[in-house]
């Protein structure tokens, strides 16, 4: 990430934060990128242009995992056992986001753990994707709603900037939301998840795709063979805009 990228992604974070919350994010440090024209001993020297190349000293997903587990800015804080703000590689192909966290996922801290998440291991499996080894997942919400009852507006939106920190520092190539929440929230629609299956398009110029929860085909295995469809499209966008996507993957099976 270079540092103008860096200084694009702190002012998101800072202006979020404020938004939402009416508080301020800490000033973060900034550091001298120092090159051979510009060394320790000689920054003083150092023109404009060298000291703009500098960079901001950025929030990791550690620390953004921190701030989710002491966020007290919705009601869902209050019965969690744990928060889920996600897990998977640092810099994965695809960011698979999830609705919330449900009663394994709240007992571990870990999304997408329970029947759902077996059945989501293996939907990815089946296009060489893997939270290990290529993959992040992550949710909307990062605590559980009572009764895996929908999350209310206002508990997404609370939400919503720690999401958007972690699609800045993820950078992932491709985004694959699973449900109807997931697709609703970040293409602001109230389409359902039948009219929105499917199709390519676009998230802060990230391409995107929305496919079936898993929970909905434990429920209906009707809806397996669209999600499969789906799923394949996904595939075969991925391979064009990342060749070797699936390296990674397929030494972790041999390793296993």
């Amino acid at each position: 990430m270079t540092g103008e990228e860096k200084k694009q992604l702190y002012t998101l974070l800072k202006t979020s934060v404020s938004w939402l919350y009416g508080c301020t994010m800490p000033e973060y440090e900034i550091q001298p990128d120092f090159s051979d024209d510009c060394a320790p001993d000689t920054i003083t020297s150092c023109n404009t242009a060298d000291r703009e190349s500098s960079s901001i000293v950025l929030p990791s997903l550690d620390s953004i995992a921190e701030a989710i587990s002491a966020c007290t800015k919705c009601q869902l804080c209050r019965n969690r056992h744990h928060s889920v703000p996600g897990m998977g590689v640092p810099e994965p192909f695809v960011l698979v986001i999830g609705e919330g966290p449900g009663a394994d996922e709240d007992a571990t801290g870990r999304p997408f753990v329970g029947r759902a998440g077996q059945l989501l291991d293996k939907m990815l499996a089946a296009i060489s994707l893997s939270r290990t080894a290529n993959c992040f997942i992550a949710n909307i919400v990062k605590c559980r709603p009572p009764n895996n009852r929908d999350p209310f507006p206002e508990e997404s939106k609370a939400c919503r900037p720690y999401l958007e920190a972690q699609i800045q520092l993820l950078r992932p190539k491709m985004i694959l939301a699973v449900g109807r929440i997931a697709a609703q929230n970040l293409l602001n629609t109230s389409e359902g998840i039948g009219r929105l299956h499917g199709s390519i398009r676009e998230y802060n110029g990230i391409p995107f795709m929305a496919t079936y929860h898993p929970s909905a085909l434990l429920r209906n295995v009707e809806l397996k063979r669209p999600a499969w469809e789906d799923l394949k499209i996904f595939r075969s966008y991925l391979q064009k805009l990342a060749p070797g996507y699936e390296q990674p993957f397929l030494r972790e099976q041999t390793h296993s």
